[in-house]
Order: C-alpha cells, then sequence, then structure tokens
C-alpha cells in the first residue's frame, strides 16, 4: 500500500462546522477540502454516517477524504442526527428523518463557495445503504452513487433476517453495537459545555433497536421502507455497487444490476466488509483511483472511461485449505461481465440429490431421506458477515457434513466454474408446522477436507411468499426453493461438488420451536442448479487494478492490552451445551494522537445452545466503550439477551454510563414478543 501526500492540490481541514437544519438541529462535520477551492470551486463527495467523525472512523477517514480533495474534491463527513457531535436522537436505521436531513446537507454543501454545486455520496455499510436511499429521493444536487457493502433489500439482505429466518450470528450483536455506540458522549473539544446535557438527553432517548427488528418478522412496511428493490427507477444517477466475497451484502450488486435500469457498475473481490482499498482477504487494490475514475465521469464530466468498461468485474476464487485457518491471500484472478445477468450466459448445470447420496446428472431412483436436527450443526458456520480477521474463514466444514443430509458428486474430470446464485430445488416434508432449510455448497478436496463456497437459509413457511408465511402441513411434501449466496468460484479437476441439507444451522438461523424431522425427497425431485460460467475469450483481459493508495494515516498510541480477538468453541459433554464466544477488541486501548483521545472498545458476543434442546438458544452480547483525555473521563457499559419459548422471543438490555468512574445513567428494558412463524 502506498501513503501519498504528493497530491496535484494542497489540502486543508475544517475539524468541525456545523451545518444547521430547518428544525434548528446541527449536524457536526469535518471538511477536506484543496485550499484554493474558493477560489476555483470543486464538486463534493459527501459521506453521511452514524459512527463518529472524532474518533468512531477517524483512523478511517484519514486514509480516504484527504486523497479525495488533493485530487480536486471537496470531501465532507457528517455525523447523522443523535450521533457523535450532532444534535438530537437516532430512533433507528433509516428512518425518513435521515433522508430529510440527508436532503438539507446536500442543499447547504451545493451552495458553499468552494463547491460547484455536483454532489457524489460514497459509503460503506449504514453510509452505503442511504447514498442509495438518499439517490431515490432524487436530489438535484446529486450527480452520483458509490455504495460499498449494501443492500437493495433490508429484509433479504441485511442483519436481521435471512430467507424468513430470524439471524441469530449478527442480529443482536448489531443491536448491541448501535446501544453502546448510541450511548457514547458528544466531544467536549466540539460541543463544549453542552456536552454533558447532550450526553443525558440521547442516553434517556435512545432506544435498543433490536425490538421493532424483531417485531416485525416478515418482509413488511418496515422493511420495504429504505428498501431501493421497491423502485429501482426512482434512482437517476450512475450507481457503482462494491462488495466482497467475505462480506455478507454482496448478492445486492447482482439484484441491482440486474434491477436497475441505469448506469450501473458492480465490483466484487474477495474481501471481508470493508473498504477495497484495505481489503482483506486480499488482494486488495486500488479503489481510490476506481472512485476517482468515477468521480471524475459524474462529477466533473471528465471522459474516463469508467461507464464503457464492463458492467461487473469480480474475483474468480480458486480452493484453499479450509484445515489452514485465516487466508491472508486468497487465489483467483479478476474476471469480467459485460452485462448482468450475462446475455450469453451458459445454461444451468443440473445435478440430482440421488438416494445414493450421490450428486449426480441421472436423478436414479425416487427416495426419502430423513434428518432430525442437530443443534449443534452451524457452529463451524464461520461468521455471517467477515472482516478478513482471524477466525472468519470458514473451517473445515466436515463436522458440518456430518450433521447433514450430504450429496457428494464423482470426482470432477475437467475445471468448473460458477458465477452467480446457486439454487436448490427440493421436495421436501416435515414433521412440524415450523421448519427451516440449511443449505450449503462445499468444495471437497481429494484430500477429503470440505471448503464452504456458499450458503442459504429458507423458512419453510414462507416458501411462496416473506409477506404472508403459512404453517406447514406435517407429513406433507413441498417444492421450495432455497436460493444460495451469489459466488464465484471454480473447482478443480479431481475435487467433487457436495450439496448439504440440514434444518438447523445454529447461530445464523434462530432454531425452530421443537425439533424437526425433515424429509428430503431424492431422486428427480430435489435437484441444484449451479451457474456454470462459460470461457469468455479476451473478455476477462482488462488492464490489472493499481497498487492501492492511501492519505497519510492518522498517528496511532497503543495504551494498554485487551481481550483479544478470536472466536472459541467449547461443548460440555456432560449437559450438552455448546458456546461460540467470539471477542472483537476494536484496537484494544489506543489514542489518537492529533486529539489527545484515549478510546478502548470490547465486546463480547456468546452463542449457547443444548444438543436437542432447542428452546435453550440463547445470545449474550456485552460492550464497554471508554473515552478520555486530560480533566475528561467517560465509559458506557451494555449488555443485551435474547432467548425464546414456544411462543415469544424474550429481548433484554441493560445500559449504564459513567463519568470520572461515577455512574451517571442506568436503564433496563425486557420485552416479550411473540413468535410469527418463526
Amino acid at each position: 500500500m502506498r501513503v501519498r501526500n504528493d497530491f496535484e492540490r494542497r489540502v486543508r481541514t475544517i475539524p468541525h462546522t456545523w451545518i444547521t437544519l430547518a428544525d434548528g438541529v446541527r449536524l457536526a462535520a469535518r471538511i477536506w477540502l484543496p485550499e484554493d477551492a474558493e477560489a476555483d470551486p470543486v464538486p463534493a463527495i459527501l459521506e453521511y454516517i452514524p459512527y463518529r467523525k472524532n474518533d468512531g472512523t477517524a483512523a478511517r477517514d484519514a486514509i480516504m477524504h484527504p486523497w479525495f480533495a488533493g485530487h480536486g474534491y471537496a470531501a465532507i463527513r457528517v455525523d447523522q442526527r443523535g450521533s457523535g457531535d450532532s444534535d438530537g436522537l437516532l430512533l433507528d436505521e433509516y428512518l425518513p428523518q435521515e433522508q430529510d436531513d440527508a436532503l438539507e446537507v446536500l442543499e447547504w454543501i451545493a451552495a458553499q463557495p468552494w463547491c460547484t454545486g455536483r454532489v457524489g455520496i460514497i459509503g460503506k455499510s449504514w453510509g452505503g445503504f442511504n447514498g442509495l436511499q438518499i439517490a431515490a429521493r432524487r436530489p438535484p444536487e446529486l450527480a452520483g452513487v458509490i455504495s460499498v457493502c449494501s443492500t437493495d433489500d433490508r429484509y433479504a439482505t441485511d442483519v436481521h433476517y435471512m430467507g424468513g429466518c430470524l439471524l441469530g450470528a449478527d442480529m443482536l450483536p448489531w443491536a448491541s453495537t448501535m446501544l453502546a455506540f448510541n450511548a457514547r458522549p458528544p466531544d467536549p473539544a466540539a460541543v463544549g459545555e453542552r456536552w454533558r446535557e447532550l450526553w443525558l438527553e440521547r442516553l434517556e432517548g435512545t432506544p435498543p433497536f433490536a425490538k421493532a427488528w424483531i417485531a416485525h418478522q416478515r418482509r413488511d412496511a418496515f422493511w420495504k421502507h429504505g428498501s431501493v428493490c421497491e423502485d429501482f427507477d426512482a434512482i437517476e444517477v450512475p450507481v457503482y455497487m462494491v462488495g466482497g466475497w467475505q462480506d455478507a451484502y454482496t448478492d445486492a450488486v447482482f439484484r441491482f444490476l440486474g434491477g436497475y435500469g441505469g448506469p450501473a457498475k458492480g465490483l466484487v473481490g474477495p474481501w471481508g466488509h470493508l473498504y477495497p482499498q484495505s481489503g482483506a482477504p486480499g488482494p486488495a487494490i486500488g479503489f481510490l483511483q476506481e472512485c476517482r475514475r468515477f468521480w471524475d465521469h459524474c462529477l466533473k464530466g471528465e471522459p474516463s472511461g469508467v461507464l464503457e468498461e464492463p458492467a461487473l468485474r469480480v474475483f474468480m476464487q480458486e480452493w484453499v485449505d479450509p484445515t489452514e485457518g485465516r487466508h491472508a491471500e486468497r487465489p483467483g484472478r479478476w474476471i469480467a461481465e459485460p452485462s448482468w445477468p450475462p446475455l450469453d450466459a451458459a445454461p444451468h448445470r443440473v445435478l440430482h440429490l440421488r438416494a445414493d447420496s450421490v450428486l449426480g446428472e441421472q436423478p436414479g431412483a425416487e427416495a426419502e431421506q430423513i434428518i432430525v436436527g442437530s443443534q449443534l450443526t452451524g457452529l463451524h458456520s464461520g461468521p455471517w458477515c467477515g472482516w478478513g480477521a482471524p477466525g472468519d474463514d470458514p473451517g473445515d466444514q466436515r463436522a458440518e457434513d456430518g450433521r447433514s443430509l450430504c450429496f457428494t458428486s464423482e470426482p470432477l474430470a475437467e475445471r468448473l466454474e460458477i458465477l452467480g446464485f446457486t439454487e436448490a430445488q427440493l421436495t421436501l416434508a416435515s414433521d412440524r408446522p415450523l421448519a427451516l432449510c440449511a443449505v450449503r455448497l462445499c468444495d471437497v478436496a481429494p484430500s477429503g477436507s470440505s471448503l464452504l463456497v456458499t450458503r442459504g437459509l429458507l423458512n419453510l413457511t414462507h416458501r411462496d411468499s416473506h409477506e404472508a408465511p403459512e404453517l406447514l402441513e406435517p407429513g406433507r411434501r413441498y417444492e421450495v426453493v432455497v436460493r444460495l449466496g451469489a459466488i464465484a468460484h471454480a473447482f478443480a479437476p479431481g475435487h467433487r461438488i457436495r450439496v448439504s441439507v440440514s434444518p438447523t444451522y445454529w447461530p445464523f438461523a434462530w432454531p425452530s420451536p421443537e425439533p424437526v424431522a425433515l424429509t428430503l425427497v431424492a431422486g428427480a425431485a430435489s435437484r441444484l442448479q449451479l451457474p456454470v460460467r462459460g470461457a469468455r475469450g479476451e473478455g476477462d483481459a482488462l488492464p490489472p487494478f493499481a497498487e492501492p493508495e492511501i492519505s497519510p494515516p492518522l498517528t496511532v498510541e497503543r495504551v494498554g492490552g485487551g481481550l483479544g480477538q478470536g472466536r472459541e468453541l467449547s461443548h460440555d459433554l456432560a449437559t450438552g451445551r455448546a458456546e461460540l464466544t467470539v471477542r472483537t477488541e476494536h484496537n484494544g486501548a489506543y489514542r489518537l494522537v492529533d486529539a489527545d483521545l484515549e478510546i478502548d472498545e470490547t465486546a463480547v458476543d456468546t452463542y449457547g445452545i443444548v444438543e436437542g434442546d432447542p428452546l435453550s438458544a440463547s445470545v449474550r452480547c456485552e460492550w464497554s466503550i471508554g473515552l478520555a483525555r486530560a480533566g475528561w473521563r467517560t465509559r458506557v457499559e451494555t449488555s443485551s439477551v435474547l432467548t425464546a419459548d414456544a411462543s415469544s422471543f424474550l429481548l433484554t438490555n441493560t445500559l449504564d454510563a459513567y463519568e470520572d468512574d461515577r455512574r451517571v445513567f442506568a436503564r433496563s428494558w425486557s420485552t416479550a414478543i411473540p413468535r410469527d412463524l418463526v
């Protein structure tokens, strides 16, 4: 990675300024500008998120936004209402108020003397979501969006639900994260003596988000709001959709390119939930240079060729040994598709789930195969959303395969590449009215090690509709389709393809309230459709991406140890209880030297379950965040727990806030939310 400070234009920084909205609320902003922008105005690039410009994303902002400014753009980082140093309360994700505020922010930016009036939006995750949502409001100032690790459908591809299944893996941890993040105080260096008053208002008024998320278990109006797939045509500007194969949001890149009629590009690398200039696992790319090409076209009207290139560029992944743990670099190559879906796509390869447990081109005789779900299936699944960190690579899947119905092909005679969505078309019956189905696609090496390629979930009560689910009739056969996550993967000669089916997948899917025996009808009634990618000749021969570049990073000092980072699985053989503990230290304790600010963030998420007892499932999330400088020291601590009985989800949250080690606020919430065919 190359650190750049030799920019075309000298950069000046406005560390803090206010954007006053029509209702009097002030939003806090940091701005990077070319020094001469008042004399020679430039287009602007906005990042609009709730993660605190002074500390939460300060290090990340420093390596990106000055780079844009040095190449002739104004870069603006705004704390959303109720976050960081901004006034107000943050009551949930993606509310209409958030978008209304953004429209005023865009208008304010365009009116500044240093701006030409044209603005783009860039963002990852939350900022990627709202970039699309704001674009759908058609603000006249907006001329382009770069949306990284985001989604077009808040129900289908987000942290709350997957295939109609409530996510145990990340839903509560993310709600717990936001409870802790929202509880942090404004910085006295920015807001002055009002910081304590604003802090207490925020502590008193900001709710735990999980209550609303769990209360909406169907794809209703709550989730349709902010899902731009409801009306792709509402967007009128060029959009660059970016994802990573280890990230959880990548399906949206393919859906957006297939559904949006305007100018759009897609990019998917091997990375986790990161900007690609810092992408891990590698290879990282010169993403800021790629962004500049897009901005030069959209915001300056300069011919960069970016939209004349193939619509989709992805990293075709090769096999890696899953027994080796983390892979810092993923082997593979970059490929390109002129359009998505491809106009000359090869026919899907159909493989049948046969009665002899073979995955083959001929269906063989029909036969029923029954599996009683093990509640431990899924504990070796890896994270729902990876960051390229140790433990984020799913391990060898042989333990998972042994708890599932497995169908394995003969060794491949030649290389087979897939790109897109794999579908499992299954005929199933359940012995209970509530059941789910988890499907995994694996690459089995000659050694027997099983590499997870992609997976999918379906709440079987949602088999026909996520909006109007229906109970299963026990014993009745149903034809269902389980769509697995989009992927690009190359199966090598001599390797075998394996598909595995299970009625349990903890902690990804919250378990059904009763143990389920699932019957799969093998033979012609159940098949796998693989999205085969044929040879493209010279179509993949695009110039390589540039080397990653960044602007100079902030000076950061470690000031203490931490919990360490990792994933630990324990299994009490006497009680049958298994626990998966995920520790995230978020850099441990560190100091931002220029801001003279110490930050200490730790999180521990624990997923527990007892074999044979789905009602034993529990998720506990604990956060601690300290902020301190000379004469000022605060800490917030949160705990969130989710359990369930046969009829309800049981949610508890606690929040404690401290100033100089003295507790100044304490609150707890406890709620029972009825299960709705989950």
